[in-house]
């Protein structure tokens, strides 16, 4: 998942997209743009700001409502339910003065998120030539929320809702996931739809999830801790990371008291070799690099004039592989955990000065390449004005203490593993808006802790559902394709338990549906192109959860029972859609017996709506799976052409 973006900046966010205390003039919330669509059935709520106090009128199709803004000029309306219709213009008049939002819709309104194959674009999807020409529709628009990181709740989104409506000079731009699912059920039902995006590749769910409900996750609950003291106290909440992370140092490398020096702006490095950074280290052709796991010192220094000291506020270092901590002037300014994550750390103002400045990097590199793996035009000092000093391409280094398979845990605001920072800067900001449905396409960042997963997903579904007071707010849930090593035998998968993490969430959800990707997948490819049959997919989980049609199963065949019966072994599948069929073979491949943790593969034959693991029934087997590889190869499917859900399950 690995795009290269720049880690979030937890000092700077601390005041970000916050609403101002008064407006001259009257404005509706960021996320109301021309071409919006709301909710129908819905009470609509709108929100903005105005003059402190002022009396407002809000109306929309004829229909107004009246109130006050606070104290903080702050204002929330609430106009009555409607039905699906539109064009409509949003007004709202103040003291002579006014605001329109226009080409405004009464529709159904979906809410996209995940990681990167929910943030997949229209114009990287196969048949995305075909499908981009023939987008022109009016009534179906779209959003894209801009990637953001914050420490607290925002009120507000970072820039202003720029919705678009589907064209072939926009549809490029959306979900590709999120575009054919809308797609689909707007052509289906005929109403305005509006799909609102909301991802980031790369990224963990527990990001996702606001700080009240993850902290009643005792192994969230000091990070949550340390992320809210960082919005009230920055300086000690960097102090008590910096200790974190010092601690660890002393307790895996020996030379960590005594390399410390190396921070210092007085250190004399003058006796350290030289090097120019672009790429890893073990490919700059430097010998004593060339095969170096472990712990690397980077020191250089960057001269400022009065003016641009004054103003400096963040340090820009581009991709650093894998573990960092970073000084200027001997004070920390951060830290990162990911090798393809941008470095982009805020800079306290004071910290810089007038003349020579030093900033020193600790760089670990876990088996990896290591080092400062981007361009050194990368390379800089940003100001409060835009500027940007660049630092000179050549470095001063120093090998440190060998290391090998050693991790430094990452901080809780740094993305793409942080903590409820994603919901506070791209979800909060959507609070008090209505959604028919939420789609969910994540997890791969997630495949090394499944177990954890089974409880993340749920409590993210109770999240939100809370936050934007919709307790039975349908979610529609991507299970993973496949992706990785094919299987040559039977044997443990991470990706195949976080399927069964989603399986679990969705089942024991009334108001959950799960679309099964397993042939869609790519065992090259994280990256998946086929997103049509995705979005179809979703949208026939949809047509049930969400609308509530009884024509059609949410998905395809899921199993229900294992049986013994004589020599074999039954497994009982409903949602076949008039019987299982198979592709390309009389068996059904991907069928395992398992005796406690041996585990074989097994013949499979399709009869009707089951399938009979032929003279399975030996002693000692517990358990059948199937499809229980990273990167299965399936041929079982319904009748309708949709594949069947894979599965680990006791016999009875």
């Amino acid at each position: 998942m690995k795009h290269t973006r720049r880690i979030a900046l937890p000092l700077l966010a601390l005041g970000a997209a916050c609403l101002p205390a008064q407006a001259a003039d009257p404005a509706f919330a960021r996320v109301f743009g021309d071409h919006a669509v709301l909710q129908r059935g819905e009470p609509i709520t709108v929100w903005g700001t105005a003059d402190a106090g002022s009396a407002l009128t809000l109306t929309l199709n004829g229909r107004s409502v009246s109130g006050k803004a606070d104290g903080k000029g702050k204002w929330r309306l609430q106009l009555p339910r409607q039905l699906a219709g539109g064009p409509y213009t949003l007004t709202l008049s103040s003291g002579g003065k006014s605001a329109s939002v226009n080409d405004v819709m009464v529709g159904d309104v979906y809410l996209c998120s995940g990681q990167s194959n929910m943030e997949f674009a229209v114009r990287n999807s196969t048949n995305a030539w075909g499908a981009t020409n023939a987008s022109a529709n009016g009534k179906l628009r779209f959003l894209n929320i801009e990637k953001t990181s914050a420490n607290t709740p925002q009120d507000e989104l970072k820039q202003p809702a720029a919705w678009k409506v589907a064209a072939p000079d926009t549809i490029g731009d959306a979900s590709a996931t999120c575009y054919y699912m809308a797609r689909s059920l707007q052509q289906r039902y005929g109403i305005p739809v509006g799909f609102i995006n909301a991802s980031w590749g790369g990224t963990t769910i527990q990001g996702w999830i606001g700080a009240e409900s993850l902290r009643t996750m005792p192994a969230y609950a000091e990070g949550v801790g340390l992320l809210q003291q960082l919005a009230t106290d920055p300086a000690g909440a960097m102090r008590r990371e910096d200790a974190r992370v010092e601690a660890w140092w002393d307790a895996h490398d020996p030379a960590a008291a005594r390399e410390r020096a190396f921070k210092a702006p007085g250190f004399d490095d003058s006796a350290w070799p030289q090097l120019t950074p672009a790429g890893s280290w073990k490919d700059s052709g430097i010998a004593a690099l060339r095969d170096f796991d472990g712990v690397a010192w980077f020191r250089t220094t960057v001269d400022l004039t009065e003016a641009q000291a004054a103003s400096a506020n963040a340090l820009q270092l581009g991709p650093v592989e894998t573990y960092d901590t970073a000084w200027v002037n001997g004070a920390r300014v951060g830290g990162g955990a990911t090798g393809w994550m941008w470095r982009d750390y805020p800079v306290p103002q004071g910290s810089f000065k007038a003349g020579r400045n030093v900033i020193a990097l600790r760089v670990l590199n876990n088996g990896g390449a290591g080092g400062l793996t981007g361009q050194p035009a990368t390379r800089g000092v940003r100001t409060a004005g835009g500027e940007f000093i660049a630092l000179s391409p050549a470095w001063k280094y120093r090998l440190g203490t060998p290391m090998k398979g050693q991790t430094v845990a990452p901080s809780p605001w740094d993305v793409p593993t942080s903590l409820t920072t994603l919901y506070n800067g791209m979800i909060a900001p959507l609070v008090g808006y209505k959604f028919k449905l939420a789609a969910w396409y994540q997890g791969e960042s997630n495949t090394g802790a499944a177990e954890e997963y089974r409880t993340l997903l749920p409590l993210l579904m109770r999240d939100w559902r809370q936050r934007f007071e919709q307790p039975a707010l349908p979610f529609l849930v991507v299970q993973l394709p496949g992706y990785g090593a094919a299987p040559r035998a039977p044997g443990k998968s991470g990706w195949a338990e976080l399927r069964e993490a989603e399986a679990l969430a969705v089942r024991n959800d009334a108001h959950a549906g799960l679309a099964v990707t397993l042939d869609l997948g790519d065992r090259f490819d994280i990256h998946p192109t086929q997103k049509t049959i995705v979005g179809d997919r979703l949208a026939r989980a949809a047509r049930v959860v969400a609308y509530g049609d009884k024509d059609v199963t949410p998905g395809g065949p899921e199993a229900v029972s294992v049986t013994r019966e004589g020599g074999d072994i039954v497994v009982a599948f409903r949602q076949t859609n008039g019987g299982l069929l198979t592709y390309a073979s009389d068996r059904a491949i991907g069928f395992e017996t398992c005796a406690g943790d041996s585990c074989k593969y097994a013949e499979a034959m399709v009869a009707g709506d089951r399938v009979v693991l032929k003279g399975a029934n030996a002693p000692g087997v517990t358990q059948v799976r199937y499809a229980w590889a990273d990167a299965p190869f399936v041929n079982l499917f319904g009748a309708d052409d949709v594949p069947a859900a894979p599965f680990r399950m006791d016999v009875k």
